[in-house]
Protein backbone atom coordinates (compact mmCIF):
# COMPACT_ATOMS: atom_id res chain seq x y z
CA UNK A 1 0.00 0.00 0.00
CA UNK A 2 1.46 3.44 -1.01
CA UNK A 3 0.86 6.14 0.49
CA UNK A 4 -1.05 9.01 -1.16
CA UNK A 5 1.16 12.56 -1.79
CA UNK A 6 -1.08 15.38 0.08
CA UNK A 7 -1.89 18.56 -1.90
CA UNK A 8 -0.29 21.20 -1.53
CA UNK A 9 -1.14 24.62 -2.54
CA UNK A 10 0.81 27.45 -2.21
CA UNK A 11 -1.25 30.84 -1.76
CA UNK A 12 0.41 34.52 -3.17
CA UNK A 13 0.19 37.60 -5.08
CA UNK A 14 2.27 38.71 -7.90
CA UNK A 15 4.15 41.27 -5.86
CA UNK A 16 5.10 38.85 -3.15
CA UNK A 17 9.34 38.40 -3.44
CA UNK A 18 8.81 35.72 -0.53
CA UNK A 19 6.06 34.12 -2.45
CA UNK A 20 8.49 33.68 -5.68
CA UNK A 21 10.82 32.65 -3.60
CA UNK A 22 9.19 29.90 -2.05
CA UNK A 23 8.05 29.14 -5.44
CA UNK A 24 11.32 28.57 -6.89
CA UNK A 25 12.15 26.82 -4.11
CA UNK A 26 9.10 24.25 -4.36
CA UNK A 27 10.14 24.00 -8.33
CA UNK A 28 13.76 23.01 -7.60
CA UNK A 29 12.53 20.33 -5.47
CA UNK A 30 10.08 19.09 -8.12
CA UNK A 31 7.45 19.34 -5.44
CA UNK A 32 4.19 19.40 -7.45
CA UNK A 33 2.02 22.13 -6.43
CA UNK A 34 -0.91 24.27 -7.78
CA UNK A 35 -0.40 28.38 -6.98
CA UNK A 36 -3.56 30.63 -6.21
CA UNK A 37 -3.05 34.48 -6.60
CA UNK A 38 -5.31 35.55 -3.82
CA UNK A 39 -5.28 39.22 -5.44
CA UNK A 40 -6.81 37.48 -9.10
CA UNK A 41 -9.13 34.96 -7.83
CA UNK A 42 -11.99 35.32 -5.48
CA UNK A 43 -11.88 31.66 -4.82
CA UNK A 44 -8.02 31.90 -3.79
CA UNK A 45 -8.79 34.82 -1.20
CA UNK A 46 -11.73 32.99 0.23
CA UNK A 47 -9.79 29.77 0.68
CA UNK A 48 -6.73 31.47 2.11
CA UNK A 49 -9.29 33.65 4.28
CA UNK A 50 -10.65 30.41 5.80
CA UNK A 51 -6.67 30.08 7.36
CA UNK A 52 -7.36 33.13 9.04
CA UNK A 53 -4.09 34.88 9.26
CA UNK A 54 -2.58 37.72 7.10
CA UNK A 55 0.07 37.75 4.86
CA UNK A 56 1.68 35.30 2.26
CA UNK A 57 3.07 33.13 1.17
CA UNK A 58 0.69 30.56 3.01
CA UNK A 59 1.31 27.25 1.98
CA UNK A 60 -0.88 24.45 2.81
CA UNK A 61 0.70 20.79 2.37
CA UNK A 62 -2.31 18.28 3.33
CA UNK A 63 -4.03 19.95 6.38
CA UNK A 64 -0.78 21.63 7.51
CA UNK A 65 -0.31 25.26 6.95
CA UNK A 66 3.07 27.08 6.78
CA UNK A 67 2.96 30.96 7.01
CA UNK A 68 5.87 32.85 5.26
CA UNK A 69 8.96 30.87 3.67
CA UNK A 70 10.68 28.78 6.52
CA UNK A 71 12.38 26.63 4.31
CA UNK A 72 13.28 23.99 7.59
CA UNK A 73 9.41 23.72 8.42
CA UNK A 74 8.22 23.12 4.89
CA UNK A 75 10.92 20.51 4.52
CA UNK A 76 10.35 18.67 7.63
CA UNK A 77 6.46 18.87 6.32
CA UNK A 78 7.36 17.53 3.05
CA UNK A 79 9.55 14.75 4.19
CA UNK A 80 7.10 13.64 6.78
CA UNK A 81 4.46 12.99 3.80
CA UNK A 82 6.36 11.01 1.58
CA UNK A 83 6.84 14.07 -0.68
CA UNK A 84 10.92 14.69 0.35
CA UNK A 85 13.81 12.66 0.37
CA UNK A 86 16.78 13.45 2.29
CA UNK A 87 18.86 12.90 -1.48
CA UNK A 88 16.33 15.87 -2.90
CA UNK A 89 17.08 18.55 0.02
CA UNK A 90 19.99 20.06 -2.09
Amino acid sequence: MTKKSPRITLYSTSRCAHCRQLKQWLQQHRIPFREMDIQRTPRAMREFQQHGVRGVPLLRIGDQVVRGFDSKRITKLLRAAGVLSESSEH
